[in-house]
């Protein structure tokens, strides 16, 4: 193997597994001399992959912790499952992986090849994911899209559709991408409004970067996450939910999002008493999705949304 480039990269693909290779089998797995091996192993060292050597009649090499990461390689199999991992991580908006997993799925789908994503996206479309929660999803593209347009200080348009089903077309200097563990959200600066706003990830559609770069305005106080909990306190007025229901706790737990957790009220009955940001139209959804009986005690205007929805479904049913 006489293309160095090309041999250094075997040779860095080999040295990424977790085991220690003598200088020996390396030399006969690339098809070169021991010496070239140490050749290339100093090679590998200059560019920042730390290689540690071991003493002995036959001597091995393997790749240990430096102190910063450098550039991994990835086989095939490798790279679809990170890519579906991460998918599969952002679209649900699960809790801790934030805005640095889309910047890596934006980095790893950048440079897939076309076979590999083919196979990541058919991998992805024939799972279903079990999830707790409202259902609200994100597809990756999405978040990819706008992850890039934040990195790239890029303009970007997109239709958004607003909580009372209002739908409208946006141009906006994106700032930041910020998940909350249930929901990920974008703030941006919106040029038609000239004001910042925040938007729902999973209400956006068609983002299109439109290639035209921006200088960053400075946030009127604070980061991106303090603005948005300001933004979520003002839209959002919250409720004091009290139901109880006809079932164990255990039962109606494993039945609601996370954020909703009933105590015991007997070894067959428990009551939920917390306060709630939800949409009463969401709750009352929730709250038939149970399957145990259960009273309202408040707050008042979910009564009339729960009766709603009864009359709605019993006229369903009716010839």
């Amino acid at each position: 193997m006489t293309d160095t480039p090309v041999r250094l990269l075997n040779l860095l693909s080999l040295l990424q597994t977790p085991r220690e290779w003598p200088g020996s089998e390396l030399a006969e797995r690339l098809s070169v001399s021991p010496r070239t091996i140490r050749r290339d192993i100093d090679r590998l060292r200059d560019l920042g992959y730390p290689v540690e050597a071991t003493l002995g009649a036959v001597g091995g090499y393997r790749l240990v912790a430096g102190t910063a990461m450098p550039p991994l390689l990835l086989d095939d199999e490798e790279a679809v499952a990170i890519a579906v991992g991460l998918r599969a991580g952002a679209g649900h908006a699960i809790e801790g992986i934030e805005e640095a997993s889309v910047r890596a799925l934006a980095k790893l789908e950048q440079v897939l090849p076309s076979r590999l994503r083919h196979r990541v996206s058919t991998l992805q479309n024939a799972t279903l994911p079990l999830t707790r929660g409202d259902g609200a999803t994100v597809a990756p593209a999405t978040l990819t899209a706008l992850a890039g347009t934040v990195t790239g200080r890029e303009k970007l348009r997109f239709g958004y559709r607003a909580g009372d089903g209002v739908e409208s077309k946006r141009l906006v200097e994106p700032y930041r991408l910020v998940s909350t563990g249930r929901r990920w959200y974008l703030v941006a600066y919106d040029l038609g409004r000239e004001d910042w706003r925040t938007f729902r990830v999973d209400r956006v559609s068609d983002p299109f970067p439109t290639g035209a770069r921006f200088a960053p305005r400075e946030l009127p106080a604070g980061d991106a996450a303090q603005l948005l909990v300001r933004s979520m306190s003002r839209a959002q007025t919250e409720l004091e939910l009290d139901v109880s229901f006809e079932a164990p706790a255990d039962f109606v737990t494993a039945r609601l999002p996370s954020h909703l957790v009933p105590t015991p009220t007997g070894p067959t009955t428990c009551r939920l008493r917390t306060r709630s940001t939800d949409s009463v139209e969401w709750l009352a959804l929730r709250l038939a999705l149970v399957d145990a009986p259960f009273t309202i005690h408040g707050p008042p205007a979910l009564h009339g949304h729960v009766d709603e929805l009864a009359t709605r479904l019993a006229a369903s049913t009716r010839p």
